[in-house]
């Protein structure tokens, strides 16, 4: 019986006289023997049949047929009718593949027993013996069948199928001129089983300008039918898998007439590489415009390109001028197609940088919008700009060697003074002197750049004319001009001042500092009146009256009342406030230096105890009380908790002891007893009694009530509820690190598109996000402090976290800052500025588009403490901008955000979180220090500081993967 091979290789040849023994060489070299080769001679003309009968004659593994199918397809089935292996290869007589091609797909496809088809990576082989980039698809071995209803994936002769199962399918379609072999992988891929990967270039593809894929009419004819058939039954699978039996799935969008529309565009790129253009761009509308895609469409395009020009990648720029112009306008009509030119700009950038990021640069490449130069590091020259030219992209020289590779946008002439600041960023003035010690060039530079005007014509010429308009346009706006109010800010309290008279009097130097008429302090004023004892109170004693707020309510309960403060500011307005009590007499004492005076029924001294120097002084005073104190008089304490008392309870963050210290120390000095006590959460309120000799104690009466008043902002920000898990004073001490988190947040509401969920936090959730921060000890740094510990490489002491907000919504007014206020935090938030006041249109898409801040609310806020950036002007994705609009952007915006703040403007977000290489450079020519691009991720201090990563905060996350995101930075 005949030995059946394990693998038969099927080869079409078509007057294959110049390509064919390449082909058959390369199975001759195939580590793998167990193998026959089926040669089908197609009704050649020429010495193919010569050829072919002298392997025959040399190699009992190869054998031939004759055919007059005139059609590779034809041609391949008359061989797979006559093959015997177990796995079937098909290969072109102009293609190869690698000596190892065999061994490696069949090592592959032992691995996987349940495998109908390996496949492996390819490169094509131009002309002139080029070889381009390997390319593979993996998306063939995750799911086969979705990704051949939408696109041929594999080369022809990449892949080694099983041949029982091509039998039973029927082979390949000989009513398709082309795009045969997609079908039948399509139908293979249909049945469900797996395919394997091999990923390595190991077949070869030789690209010549007489191919069929060069036939662009042709195979989007066959494309459309092919594809037609993937979203569809096929009634030519006997046995399809259940999930593929009625075609492709058209999740995501990825529709038949999409997958058709990719590629005609690869048709479209390939005819303008040829010199044609047979493509209808209408064939392109299914094209998803999105700004996610123009890298994905400017990636087709170039493989097109390259397929079109029988062009290696490192040759496309510089061949530029024979189908850059068909390109550009094939682009141009993209964008009409879209009725979005902006999109297909974005599309021609990304395809210009993608050219020359391969390009020696050898000579100047002068594409639609980029120009691509060499500069001679050391003595760089003035460069006019072509029309219609906004960046350059260049290689700084040095001695023949390239010392950079910069991109950068420009509105005008790059000056020789423009050259060298910008080499003076890459190339260190000692270096290029120690390259050259006779040449002066670094303190020629400095000497040029200082002090020059720019020429009118010139890159920084044309900005500051730029800047000019944006001036007079802010200028001529109609927000008001007047400063703002600074916000009101309690003094620093510092228990350790030299002089506590002095300090109380700076303190008082603004009226009313603590708000004593505020809700929560007059309900704090009520319980202190019910505390007080019962009966007849004769003489009392008020320590630290402040402005007298308190003391015009205990006036009437008490019959003589002394009311005293430290400061003699404070006492001067207690005595006007209370003219009118006539037993009320006022004085001014420090209750720890002087004396107290005596035979006093009642003694009130609330929240000053706090400044005590420690617990030394706060004990001494404490029996100074009992002996100012009347036998049985009463000592009545309100203090507020504080942490350092006890963490794990709610308290106020200041770095002092509280309420539960100062109760302990006063319950236990010598003569005094408590008799009641309200509680609330915050605070305490005690009543002490000085026991006589033949007094009893007994057990105190607690009472724990409610806090009914709201909290004004600035008590609430000192409050941690629930206690803390670390201090932000301790971690100061104690931490230091090389990066923090930048936090990146859009919206605080409860309602919106579900389509924009992921942008969106409800306020409960934010709230619990804030607190976790708060009672973990970290602290809100602004933007320009970033960029200062970036810029000077300096580590971050404690917790910093910078929490940003996109795009201004009114709801950061309404729901965001309250609760960074209470938690004593901030925000920097980045301004849409020509939408201020309206509402988010680039959402209108998913919904009805969120309210923006007005600039009223904008300088409320600014006045508040938040801080506030530029998001651009108009929130379009910047890699679509030309460079005079970007530049344009940046300097309105930020003109604007300074009017309305008051405070300089040094940083920005990129709107979509989309940059591109011109954006930092020209952000730092328009004024800013600091910028957040694209990147996810930690800031550390190795960052570039204008392109800053954020870490991204969405509302379809719990709050445990919030706390194990931020958790990971501290790590």
């Amino acid at each position: 019986m005949a030995h059946n091979p394990l693998v038969s290789i099927v080869i079409p040849a078509h007057n294959a006289a110049v390509t064919l023994a390449r082909a058959l060489d390369c199975l001759l070299d195939q580590e793998i023997v167990d193998w026959e080769a089926i040669i089908v001679d197609d009704a050649s003309t020429d010495r193919t049949p010569a050829i072919i009968a002298g392997y025959v004659e040399q190699d009992a593994r190869f054998r031939t047929l004759s055919s007059c199918a005139y059609s590779a397809a034809g041609a391949r089935n008359s061989g797979i009718s006559t093959a015997r292996g177990h796995w079937l290869m098909f290969l072109d007589a102009d293609d190869w593949v690698d000596a190892s091609f065999l061994a490696k797909m069949l090592a592959a496809l032992k691995t996987a027993p349940d495998a109908v088809a390996a496949y492996c990576g390819s490169r094509r082989v131009m002309p002139d013996g080029e070889f381009t980039p390997s390319s593979i698809s993996t998306e063939v071995a995750i799911q086969p069948f979705e990704t051949f209803a939408r696109q041929c994936a594999i080369r022809t002769h990449a892949l080694l199928v099983d041949r029982e199962t091509i039998v039973e399918l029927g082979g390949f379609d000989v009513s398709l001129r082309t795009c045969e072999d997609w079908d039948l992988w399509q139908r293979l891929a249909r049945l469900g089983k797996n395919w394997v990967m091999v990923d390595e270039p190991l077949a070869f593809y030789r690209a010549s300008p007489n191919a069929l894929s060069r036939n662009s009419a042709q195979m989007l004819v066959d494309a459309e039918i092919v594809i037609a058939r993937g979203f569809s039954a096929d009634p030519r699978v006997k046995h399809p898998a259940s999930a593929h039996a009625n075609g492709a799935t058209e999740a995501n969008g990825r529709t038949a007439s999409e997958a058709l529309a990719w590629f005609a565009l690869w048709n479209a790129a390939s005819d303008c590489g040829s010199g044609s253009r047979s493509v209808n761009p209408q064939s392109l509308r299914a094209l998803p415009a999105g700004r996610k895609w123009a890298r994905e469409i400017a990636k087709v395009a170039f493989d097109g390109l390259m397929a079109g020009s029988l062009s290696v990648p490192a040759q496309l720029a510089a061949r530029w001028d024979r189908f850059g112009g068909s390109l550009t306008e094939l682009i141009i009509e993209l964008g009409k197609v879209w009725d979005n030119p902006v999109a297909g700009r974005r599309v021609q950038y990304h395809l210009e940088q993608m050219l020359l990021d391969v390009d020696d640069l050898a000579a100047p490449r002068r594409l639609a919008r980029t120009l691509g130069i060499r500069v001679d590091a050391r003595n760089p020259t003035s460069i006019e700009l072509p029309q219609g030219i906004d960046q350059i992209y260049a290689y700084l020289m040095m001695d023949g060697q390239i010392e950079a590779r910069v991109q950068f946008g420009v509105l005008g002439k790059v000056t020789r003074r423009h050259w060298i600041e910008l080499i003076l960023n890459f190339v260190s003035p000692e270096r290029l002197v120690r390259a050259d010690k006779s040449n002066m060039f670094a303190a020629q530079a400095l000497l040029t750049v200082a002090g020059r005007r720019p020429d009118r014509d010139s890159h920084f010429g044309k900005l500051a004319r730029l800047a000019a308009q944006a001036r007079r346009l802010v200028r001529s706006s109609a927000e008001p001009t007047e400063p703002l109010a600074a916000p009101r800010r309690a003094p620093a309290a510092d228990r350790h001042d030299n002089d506590r008279t002095s300090f109380w009097n700076r303190h008082f130097a603004t009226q009313d500092p603590w708000s004593y008429g505020s809700p929560y302090e007059q309900e704090k004023y009520e319980r202190q009146l019910e505390i007080l004892p019962a009966g007849p109170i004769g003489r009392a004693l008020e320590l630290a009256c402040a402005e007298g707020h308190f003391t015009r309510q205990l006036a009437p309960r008490v019959g003589h009342l002394t009311a005293t403060d430290i400061s003699a500011v404070a006492v001067g307005r207690a005595r006007a406030r209370c003219s009118d009590q006539p037993n009320v007499e006022f004085g001014v004492l420090d209750f720890s230096a002087d004396t107290l005076p005596g035979e006093m029924d009642l003694i009130v001294c609330s929240e000053v105890l706090y400044y005590l120097d420690d617990l030394a002084e706060l004990r001494r005073i404490a029996k100074k009380f009992v002996e100012a104190l009347a036998p049985r008089g009463s000592f009545i304490s309100a203090h507020a908790f504080v942490l350092g008392d006890n963490v794990e309870r709610t308290g106020f963050d200041w770095n002092t002891f509280g309420a539960q210290v100062i109760s302990e120390t006063l319950a236990g000095t010598e003569g005094l007893v408590l008799e009641q006590s309200i509680q609330t959460e915050l605070y305490r309120i005690d009543r002490f009694r000085r026991l006589s000799p033949d007094d009893v104690a007994t057990e105190p009466m607690i009472d724990h009530v409610p806090i009914r008043a709201p909290i004004e902002i600035g008590v609430a920000r000192k409050i941690i509820w629930g206690g803390a898990r670390a201090l932000r004073r301790d971690v100061a001490r104690s931490e230091r690190r090389q990066r923090i988190p930048v936090l990146m947040y859009h919206s605080v509401s409860d309602d919106g598109p579900a389509a924009l969920a992921r942008f969106r936090l409800t306020p409960a959730a934010f709230d619990s996000q804030m607190a976790w921060l708060r009672a973990n000890g970290f602290h809100a740094i602004m933007s320009e402090q970033l960029e200062w510990f970036v810029a000077n490489r300096h580590p971050f002491a404690g917790r910093p976290v910078l929490i940003t907000f996109d795009d201004g919504f009114q709801n950061f007014a309404d729901h965001a800052w309250p609760t960074l206020r209470a938690n004593d935090l901030t925000a920097e938030v980045f301004l849409v500025t020509d939408l201020v006041g309206e509402s988010a249109r680039w959402d209108a898409v998913s919904g009805p588009p969120t309210q923006l801040m007005d600039a009223g609310t904008v300088r409320r806020l600014a006045a508040e403490g938040a801080f506030f950036g530029s998001h651009l002007a108009t929130h379009r994705a910047i890699d679509g901008l030309s460079s005079s609009d970007l530049a344009a952007e940046l300097l309105r915006s930020r003109m604007f955000i300074e009017r309305w703040t008051g405070r300089p403007t040094t940083a920005f977000a990129a709107p979509f979180s989309v940059t591109d290489r011109r954006l930092g450079r020209l952000a730092k020519e328009c004024g800013y220090r600091i910028g957040f691009g694209g990147r996810h991720g930690p800031a550390g201090l190795d960052c570039d500081p204008i392109d800053l990563p954020r870490i991204e905060i969405r509302g379809d996350r719990s709050l445990d993967d919030f706390v194990a995101t931020v958790e990971a930075v501290l790590e």
